[in-house]
């Protein structure tokens, strides 16, 4: 793992890049904001651990350069500036998390592992599977029984999103935000008219039951088959 460290303390720096060094991390480290922007855009970390107050350009302003570039590399502030108004400031400005100085090593490398195992990413499904009903996110096929269903766009993304949920009462609402990114119930049969073209289709392989209406709550892909 590649870590950034920005900070204009020697003492400080010193402390922090030894702890990680001492946990098998790779540290890069700057002592003003200008030559922390230009490593940072430069190259990939895995991480950027960025003071607040530092010389030629200040902390917040190279958070600001790098989420504006689109750099989504996780920032852990560190700072002296402990007032819950300064914390709220760094949030704001793209930091990912903030510690007060002075500070425990050991909380800052568990607080810094969280951040970097959150940002990684697992490869993403290509298919979904849910009894002979079969998904290709890729090229879009959906076969059940082997018979290749052909569906239209809306329709695709309510049977991914049934898929993806397979067996759990999947309600209008999350099914407006998730399909057609309604985040209110617009109060028509859309739904409705979407689930019955789907069960038709299904109807014509024999499974016209993979769909559950549940009264008063919403709907079920079953595995039952």
């Amino acid at each position: 793992m590649r870590i950034l460290l920005v900070e204009d303390d020697a003492t400080t720096l010193k402390y922090v890049a030894d702890g990680f060094t001492a946990q098998k991390y790779q540290v890069d480290s700057a002592t003003d904001g200008q030559e922390g922007l230009t490593l940072a855009k430069h190259n990939q970390y895995d991480l950027l651990i960025l003071d607040r107050m530092l010389p030629k350009l200040d902390g917040l302003t190279l958070l600001s350069a790098l989420r504006t570039s689109g750099n989504n590399t996780p920032v852990l502030i560190l700072s002296a500036l402990s007032h819950v108004d300064e914390r709220v400031k760094g949030l704001r400005a793209g930091g990912d998390d903030y510690m007060t100085k002075p500070f425990a090593f050991a909380e800052l490398l568990v607080r810094a592992e969280k951040l970097i195992q959150r940002n990684v990413v697992e490869p993403a499904a290509t298919d979904i599977e849910v009894g002979s009903l079969k998904m290709e996110l890729l090229t879009r096929k959906v076969t059940l029984d082997d018979s290749e269903l052909m569906l239209q766009p809306k329709e695709f993304q309510l049977l991914k999103y049934l898929m993806e949920h397979p067996n759990q009462v999947i309600s209008r609402t999350l099914l407006f935000e998730a399909v057609w990114d309604y985040h209110f119930d617009p109060r028509t049969n859309v739904i409705d008219v979407h689930i019955a073209k789907l069960r038709r289709k299904f109807e014509e392989l024999g499974h016209g039951e993979l769909i559950e209406t549940v009264r008063g709550a919403g709907y079920r892909l079953c595995k039952r088959h």
